[in-house]
């Protein structure tokens, strides 16, 4: 099996909708809709880093312990993932990115359907439903 090279998961990331590639703590990130799901080279050139939810994290590190691993620390607590190039499959990671840039997509669509309207301790949420909103309990 051949190793998975940066520019390889550079190329995979940049192919989902909306992907941008930009920059975050000296290393390259990729979002959409400015959220990040996906990181390349750290902690080193040889691991990308994919954000998952805790479940999702495990069941990708269960079925391929050598190719997935928590992040250190409480950022893999809470389901950020690096990924081991040298150790992973094409399809594997197109998957898991395919997760995280779900998981990106859901929370941008939700944080445009709830908004604040309203100042300061009297502000109420509405929650758009087409093309009436309808309060929800704040």
């Amino acid at each position: 099996m051949n190793e998975m090279t940066p520019d390889e998961f550079r190329s995979l990331v940049i192919n989902f909708s909306e992907a941008v590639e930009s920059a975050h703590m000296s290393h390259p990130d990729f979002r959409m809709s400015g959220r990040i799901f996906a990181t390349l080279g750290y902690p080193d050139e040889k691991c990308g880093m994919v954000k998952l939810t805790p479940d999702e994290q495990a069941n990708f590190i269960r079925a391929d312990p050598d190719v997935f691993r928590p992040v250190n620390g409480a950022w893999g607590r809470r389901g950020y993932t690096n990924v081991h190039l040298p150790a992973a499959k094409i399809d594997r990671v197109r998957e898991a990115l395919d997760v995280a840039w779900r998981n990106a997509a859901l929370k941008t669509a939700n944080s445009a359907r709830i908004r604040p309207v309203g100042h300061g301790h009297a502000a109420h949420l509405f929650e758009s439903s087409g093309s009436c909103d309808r309060k929800i309990a704040a």
